[in-house]
Order: C-alpha cells, then structure tokens, then sequence
C-alpha cells in the first residue's frame, strides 16, 4: 500500500460531511450584529436570524421530525422562508418548497407524493392550499405564517401559527450536520413534461456547492445586498438562501416582483445583485418615471431561461445593471452553466456581440463536466457550432435522483450522464448554445410550463378532436402558449370559451393565451408537426 494511503484515514478531526448549514452558524458568530434579513420595517441581524433557525430546527424535533421527513412549504419570499433553508434541515428534515402558482390538485399530488409531515403555509395561499389539503386522505401538521407585510384575504387554515411554534423551540439547540453529506436536504418539483411532476432529490453535497459556484460565477463580493426576486420555490432560489449567508450578506424580501418595489427597495438598501427570469428585466425597463428611483451603484443582475434580446440587454446597460446569463434545470440545483463574458468581446459589432450572448456558456466551476453527445451513441459531437446533440451534465451539482421514481431516475442517468433532454449544439471555444427543447417545454416568466398538460386539458374539452401547444415568443414572458385547436365536426366554439376551460383546471400561467382554429399539420403516421406549429405561432 502507498504511503499516501496507509495510515492516513478519514477521521472527525480531517473530515467532515460537506453542509450549507454551518454558513449561518459562521456568519451569526463572525458578524452577530449585521442586518441578515430585511423585510418591510423588519430588521433581523445575524444572532438572532440564527437563534430563529434553531427555535423552528427544535420545535419540529419536538413534535417528532427528524432525518429524512419532510417539510413543505408554501411561501412567499419572506424572512420565513429564509428560515426554513436552514432550520428544517437542522432537524434533520427534508424542505420542499411548493411553487406558489400551481393548482390545487397539483399542490395535493406533491404532498401526497412527497411523504409532507409538516406544511407552512402563508394566508395569502389560503384557498388553493385548503382545496389541496381536502383533497388529503392524512393531510400534514399544517403551520400559518402570518406575514405582516400582507394584509389581504385568507384565512387560518392550521392548527398553530409559524411564531406559536418557534416559541416552542429552543434558540440553543444543538443541531449537528449530517452523517453523511449525501443526505437529502431538499426536494424540488418539476413541472412535469409528462404527466405527474417529478421530485427531484438535492444532497447537502450539492447545496453547498452550488452556494459556492454561485459566488464565483455571480461575482459576488463581501457582504452582498440581495434583492429576493427569484422566487425561492424554484429550485430552492438557486441556493442563494445559502450563498447570500457565506458572505454575511443581506436578504432583502420582496412579496410581490414589482417594478416599483424593486427599484425602491434597490435605492434604500444599496442591493448590489438580483437573479430572476428575462420577464424582470422587461418590469424593470418598462417602470414609469413615477416608479423609478436612482441608483447609486450599477447593479448585478443574474438571469436565466431564454438569452435577452439586444435590446433588452442595451436597455438594462443604460439602466445601471450588468447582466449575466446562467443556464441550468431544477435537476442541476439551478445555475451550471455560464456565459463567462470576455473583456475583448466589448470591442465586438453590436450584432456579433449578441451572438456571443445567445450561447449558454461553460460549466460552472463545481461542475464536474458538461458536455454536447449523441444521445444514442453517447460519443461527442464535434465543436462546430452546428452538429446537433443533447446538453449532459455530471458531476457534483447533480440531483440525487427522482424521488420515488427509480425508472425514471435511470433513464436520466443512462451512460454515466444526466441528460437534460435539451439539444444544442457545442462551439469551437467549448461553449454550449441551446437550439431546441426536446421536451417541447414552454418556459413563460421563468416558469417550465408542459405542452403535454396544457393539451391533456385541451383534450378533455367535449368539442376538441385534437390539439397541439407550443411556443410563441414574447418580448415581455420570453415566450407564451399558443393552443391550435382542431374541433370535432360540426362543432362551434369560440377562442374565450376554449381559455376558460383551461382556465377552470391549470393554474392561470399556464393558460394558453391564443387559440388558433385549424386543422393540425401531421406526418404520414399521424405524428402533429410541431416545427410548422412554431413557424406559425412566431408569425402571428
């Protein structure tokens, strides 16, 4: 045996499981008295950020959760929320964070499926989340957050508030790391491209990788000033509920992703980052001059989903915002991929320019590898900039798995790679620029919306013979859904009454927002030609 091996093994003293966890627990001791969380008039400094993590770590202990059960949360970006990143796993637990803009019987699915002892859950949410919760043969422990900041409808739907139950909890609790770093501490849902949505598994491992990449990639310096308008249900905000705490930085919460609140509120507290869709960045540059507020500093604002156009992008340099593309899936903790921006690259036309900034990028630095392959084949395809393949990733910042799904968990992982289902293609530089989605995924505002729901719902309609969603693009969404709708014969409906149907059983972003009469273009097997679909759609 080499002597770089013998005698020389792990031990507590040189090896510890990797958690995001101790961030907090580093940063209340280093700086207890700095502003962690900002919230209306709340002001909530590091000590005690900490002590309430702990209070909520104790009190679920208490009433019995521990490794592996898990939490779920509807919330709005609230110090709350903030809170559960860090105390639910504490205990131990598992947090799954509820996209807030989802239906009923999808909230009742991820609940059921997710195994949810527990469910917080603010008034606001009150009425999907009661018909979610009727819909429960064993509903959870369901906890009211009462926000101050909010003052509109909803009602009580728990058995005990959000402070009773920190009240319980102790603000010493010795919370210890997890055995082993492989441990889940999150569980994050898909959209679902086919039917159910699916659970995708984060590792403590990951988060704290991902924490970290984000500093790197993001150029985040000491102390940050973060703007909360990424919604932190989606993929666990990115992991910035953890990287914004490795540098003792400021939370600032936001309820609502409005134009004027945010330039406010980027004013008053000297946010120096943000990440959100392409759909902020059109708040952004559409405010009136009522909403808008100087800036006294240039503002670093992350964004993923479809690259801007240029002129959004020249909008936002005007505006004081330097604007950095990220690519990732909920499967890949968020962010992977970046297009790391060159110096020469400024001196560049306009036009050659915005081809630069269409390309997804690199690998993020905890990313192991990422790669364009042949999916059949697996063999790489060759960096020309237009040989088609699909985008895989492996490494580090790669989910667990699929929760309850082993099926689909190998199919993800076939070959040694997690693929994406995303085709692109891979330039002579090594940078990676998407060119289709070959799940037919319509991403509006930030949000993964499946064409296959969209069309399920089409098809339940008693006047519809076939249908088919895609893609239109959007200035503001990025892009919207557009239903062609081929109708049975003899029968008449119109456009509004075809919405409101879709309206009545998806949640409202989902929503097709035209529908187009026609008979669907199809091959010689039957098969919708979705590609003529686009063309049409791009045209109206």
């Amino acid at each position: 045996m080499s002597p770089y091996h013998r005698d020389l093994d792990r031990n507590p003293a040189n090896h510890q499981p990797l958690t995001p966890l101790g961030f907090l627990q580093r940063a209340a001791a280093a700086y207890p008295d700095r502003v962690a969380v900002v919230h209306g008039r709340l002001r909530r400094p590091y000590a005690e950020l900490y002590g309430r993590a702990r209070r909520l770590a104790s009190a679920l202990a208490r009433r019995g959760i521990g490794r592996d059960d898990t939490v779920a949360a509807v919330l709005a970006n609230t110090p709350e929320m903030i809170e559960c990143h860090y105390g639910v796993p504490m205990a131990g637990a598992v947090l799954n964070a509820i996209n807030t803009r989802l239906d009923a019987a999808t909230i009742a699915f991820i609940l059921r499926h997710g195994d949810a002892k527990v469910l917080l859950t603010d008034r606001e949410f009150a009425p999907v989340v009661a018909d979610a919760l009727a819909r429960l043969e064993a509903p959870p422990l369901v906890v009211d957050v009462d926000d101050p900041e909010y003052a509109g409808p909803g009602e009580r739907l728990g058995s005990v508030g959000y402070e009773d139950l920190l009240s319980e909890g102790d603000p010493d609790f010795s919370w210890q790391p997890p055995p082993d770093e492989w441990d889940a501490i999150a569980l994050n849902y898909t959209s679902g491209t086919t039917g159910d949505p699916k659970g995708v598994v984060y590792h403590h491992r990951g988060a704290y990788l991902t924490a970290i990449g984000n500093i790197l990639s993001g150029g985040l310096g000491r102390h940050p000033v973060y703007l909360w308008t990424l919604p932190m249900f989606h993929c666990n905000g990115w992991c910035f509920p953890w990287t914004v705490s490795v540098l003792a930085g400021t939370h600032v919460c936001l309820r609502q992703v409005r134009a004027g609140a945010m330039y406010r509120l980027m004013a008053e507290h000297g946010v120096t980052h943000l990440c959100g869709a392409p759909i902020v960045m059109s708040l952004l540059l559409q405010a009136g001059a009522d909403e808008r507020r100087p800036l006294s500093r240039r503002v670093a604002f992350i964004t993923a989903a479809a690259p801007p156009p240029e002129a959004v992008l020249s909008g936002m340099q005007e505006a004081g915002f330097d604007v950095t593309h990220v690519y990732g899936l909920t499967e890949t903790y968020g962010p992977a991929v970046v297009n790391e921006w060159h110096g020469e690259w400024d001196g560049l036309p306009a036009g050659e320019q915005a081809a630069l900034k269409a390309r997804q990028g690199i690998r993020y630095v905890p990313l192991d590898a990422l790669a364009v392959l042949d999916p059949d084949t697996m063999a790489p395809v060759p960096p020309d900039g237009l040989t088609l393949g699909e985008v895989m990733f492996r490494g580090n910042i790669v989910m667990k798995g699929y929760f309850k799904n082993p099926r689909a968990t190998a199919e993800a992982f076939r070959g040694g790679w997690f693929h994406s289902g995303d085709l692109g293609v891979l330039h002579p530089d090594g940078y990676v620029q998407l060119k289709d989605r070959s799940k037919d995924i319509i991403i509006s505002g930030g949000e993964n919306i499946s064409s296959i729901e969209v069309e399920d719902a089409l098809y339940r309609h008693p006047a519809v013979q076939a249908a088919a969603v895609v893609g239109r693009p959007d200035e503001r969404w990025g892009e919207t859904p557009v239903a062609f709708v081929e109708l049975k014969p003899s029968e008449t409906v119109a456009e509004a009454e075809i919405i409101a149907w879709c309206r009545a059983s998806l949640a409202h972003f989902k929503v097709p927002r035209h529908v187009v009469f026609t008979e669907l273009p199809k091959t010689s097997t039957g098969k919708v030609q979705k590609f003529k679909l686009r063309e049409l759609a791009r045209a109206m």
